[in-house]
């Protein structure tokens, strides 16, 4: 499949061919860059995360896990921000064009956009080893967004979900086993939390995505704020 019938065919299954104006999305797919129009008193929180395989999945990953993956977590670092999910552009290297294996990336990623209000507005389709950029742009009111910066003496820490799912799935699969279903779903498909993102603004002092690790980010935290912290184990919410 050429390049330009590559891309069609990503932007009919993950996003209508004609943009709204009403998205504030002026300009989309099919020109040399993408114009936003954000609404009056917003401001744009813009993040970016790529994922490569053999690095941050594994060759046997299925296609649809793959998409949805690479926007969650995209789509994690705005909801820890407290920012409403706006535009993404999606850099794609393919060593392959296999239709079925991009029908299943289009259709894994076009759902979570879908449910979390994003649209697609450009990007760029190589050939190459098989590695995936999301750049994503969020919304939120001038001075509310959660930094991680904001933590002082006297904070409580507060996780949601319950930690540790992804990593038991991931040792069980290295391990060359297979992994309980739910905590495969919790590596290959991970929810970003964008409600309750949006609802701590105002609330929490600071905030931080922890797919990467509890304990490591905990130390972005600390350094970006300036403070220590008392992690009690018994109350972390593991599954056993």
């Amino acid at each position: 499949m050429r390049e330009f019938d590559l891309i069609r065919r990503l932007q009919k299954i993950i996003c209508a061919p004609d943009t709204p104006r009403g998205t504030g999305c002026v300009l989309g797919i099919g020109d040399d860059a993408a114009v936003f129009d954000p609404p009056a008193g917003r401001q744009v929180v813009v993040c970016t995360d790529s994922l490569v395989e053999s690095v941050h999945f594994h060759a046997e990953t299925s296609a649809a896990s793959i998409g949805h993956k690479a926007l969650a977590v995209n789509l994690s670092d705005l909801a820890a921000m407290g920012a409403e999910p706006a535009w993404f552009l999606l850099s794609l290297s393919l060593p392959h064009t296999k239709q079925d294996w991009l029908e299943s990336f289009a259709r894994g990623m076009a759902d979570l956009a879908g449910k979390s209000g994003i649209l697609l507005a450009g990007g760029d389709v190589t050939s190459g080893p098989l590695n995936v950029c999301v750049t994503a742009l969020g919304l939120v009111e001038p001075g509310q967004e959660i930094r991680r910066s904001g933590a002082r003496p006297g904070d409580r820490v507060v996780v949601s979900g319950r930690p540790g799912a992804a990593a038991r799935a991931l040792q069980v699969l290295e391990a060359g086993g297979v992994p309980d279903a739910r905590y495969r779903a919790a590596l290959e498909f991970p929810q970003p939390r964008l409600r309750l993102g949006r609802g701590l603004q105002g609330m929490a002092t600071a905030c931080i995505d922890i797919s990467d690790g509890l304990a490591s980010e905990l130390f972005h935290l600390s350094r970006q704020s300036e403070v220590g912290f008392n992690i009690y184990e018994d109350k972390l919410p593991v599954d056993k």
